[in-house]
């Protein structure tokens, strides 16, 4: 799976090869799916998905300069838990990262994936967290953040989540309804705020838990 999205020029620095191949995607995905490898993205329950691979890839490498070593990370909408051990694991013990998810169960999910990966340690110690909360208020008590990832579009970028994000920071976010952009956000030191489209994309919405549960 790597190799290939190497090939097709998606992954492209050597931390985010690593860090993709350390954390294995079998262990994110449902028990009955037959092929976590598979470039695309995949039902989780509760009308979520799993981002395909190429996203996790593409949103990764935008964050890349941020996942340093001892930064902090948000990841909101954290669904199976697969990119927010990556970012764990790219910031390692001494930095912080945060996944918000809405539905009590994907978060029990989550942390059991994590617990099986090689991001485990990183979960029993102070440096990795995932909690029961709406992603579109953030998680304030551990702000300010170096990288946010959001994985459902909103309508409009959350003014909490522009709040939490660091000067010097960057936020990867789909937004829109019918038509959506990956949205690159970045904070610039004095405050202001620069943002560009990255990509076309399609993504569930960012929305309340009551919402989501009813969609269909």
């Amino acid at each position: 799976m790597v190799e290939q999205l190497e090939r097709y020029g998606i992954v492209q620095s050597k931390r985010v090869k690593e860090v993709m191949e350390a954390i294995d995607r079998a262990l994110f995905v449902p028990a009955e799916t037959r092929s976590p490898y598979y470039d695309s993205p995949m039902p989780i329950g509760y009308n979520a998905t799993i981002s395909a691979p190429h996203m996790h890839a593409t949103c990764l490498e935008l964050l890349e300069k941020n996942l340093q070593p001892g930064m902090r990370a948000l990841d909101v909408g954290s669904g199976t838990g697969y990119l927010t051990a990556c970012f764990a694991m790219m910031v390692g013990p001494q930095g912080c990262v945060v996944g918000v998810e809405h539905i009590p169960d994907l978060v029990s999910f989550s942390i059991d994936n994590i617990k099986k990966s090689v991001a485990e340690p990183l979960l029993n110690g102070d440096s990795l967290s995932i909690h029961a909360a709406d992603g579109r208020q953030g998680w304030p008590e551990l702000a300010p953040y170096d990288a946010i990832h959001v994985g459902a579009a909103a309508p409009e970028i959350p003014q909490p989540l522009l709040d939490q994000l660091k000067p010097g920071g960057r936020m990867v976010i789909p937004v829109g309804t019918v038509f959506q952009e990956l949205k690159v956000v970045d904070k610039n030191l004095d405050g202001s705020i620069s943002v560009r489209d990255e990509t076309s994309v399609r993504y569930v919405p960012l929305t309340s838990k009551a919402a989501q549960l009813n969609a269909y």
